[in-house]
């Protein structure tokens, strides 16, 4: 096989093996499940590492579906390729493109559940709530 298609065999094969380690990754790091329950910002960085893991799955396979397709298109147009040779984009390219949308997507929306810093000030305390005077105030 040619190194091109080889590469992007080798891509798609990493793709899913990191989707996989994601999903895993992420899945321990959800609100509903009990791993981790006691230390909530260890909880939404697994949350978050899980979601960069997806982003890269998602880019990998993003890179080898329009790496193929690229190839696909140059061989279409090429006058030297006879007409019975050429291929054409086919459901496996846009089930990849749309696959590879879906992982970086969800990896994004992982990643918008980052733990929100701590700040160094005092938490805030409402003012006490002056109650009606009955007439009998004392000094």
């Amino acid at each position: 096989l040619l190194g091109s298609l080889q590469a992007t065999r080798a891509l798609m094969v990493a793709a899913i093996l990191l989707g996989l380690v994601g999903v895993f990754v992420a899945v321990t790091g959800m609100k509903c499940m009990k791993c981790m329950e006691d230390d909530q910002v260890k909880k939404l960085r697994m949350a978050v590492l899980g979601g960069v893991i997806l982003i890269i799955a998602g880019l990998a396979a993003l890179v080898a579906t329009s790496w193929y397709g690229n190839r696909v298109a140059r061989a279409f147009y090429d006058p030297f390729t006879p007409v019975n040779t050429r291929f054409e984009f086919g459901s496996a390219l846009f089930i990849g493109w749309a696959a590879a949308s879906l992982a970086i997507l969800g990896g994004a929306f992982l990643c918008c559940s980052c733990p929100r810093r701590e700040t160094s000030y005092p938490p805030t305390r409402g003012y006490p709530k002056n109650a009606p005077s009955t007439g009998k105030d004392y000094v």
